[in-house]
């Protein structure tokens, strides 16, 4: 390619999907959480050492036992609820929502609320811990709220 030229715009006619590959100390506890918060089990993908859990059609965590997962990598596996290692975030479509998933969350065996709630009006976020310290954050942005918040581009 010459060195002025733009790289090739990827296709876009089929949306990229996403996997969350996280390591789990208890694939069980970790598959009745995430069932518990509304992803399904994709059996196809799924087996005594991980599980394909689907949030969506682009969205998919998959949850890997310490042992497959050290399979993948040479580094150690960090321990979510010391170390920070990511930031996942999901949208639903409004804040009667985010609390709902971050209710469901904390009675299944997670965390809400690890660190305080965030309002800025347009945009609403809760934080949930999974039960292995793997963080997720939950938002509802009202997209025209938030243009008017932002003003003219």
């Amino acid at each position: 390619m010459p060195e002025n030229a733009s790289p090739p715009r990827p296709d876009r006619s089929t949306p990229m999907m996403i996997f969350v590959n996280l390591p789990v100390s208890d694939l069980s506890r970790a598959i009745a959480f995430y069932e518990a918060i509304g992803a399904t089990k994709n059996p196809q993908f799924s087996d005594e050492t991980a599980a394909c859990m689907v949030l969506s059609d682009v969205i998919h965590v998959m949850l890997v036992t310490h042992a497959k997962f050290r399979q993948f990598t040479s580094r150690t596996i960090a321990d979510a609820h010391r170390t920070a290692e990511v930031l996942n975030c999901v949208s639903v479509p409004s804040r009667a929502a985010v609390d709902d998933l971050a209710a469901r969350a904390a009675a299944a065996g997670g965390k809400a609320d690890h660190v305080p709630s965030q309002d800025h009006g347009f945009m609403y976020l809760r934080s949930v811990e999974d039960p292995d310290g793997h963080v997720w954050e939950i938002v509802f942005m009202d997209m025209e709220a938030a243009g008017a918040a932002m003003g003219p581009s």
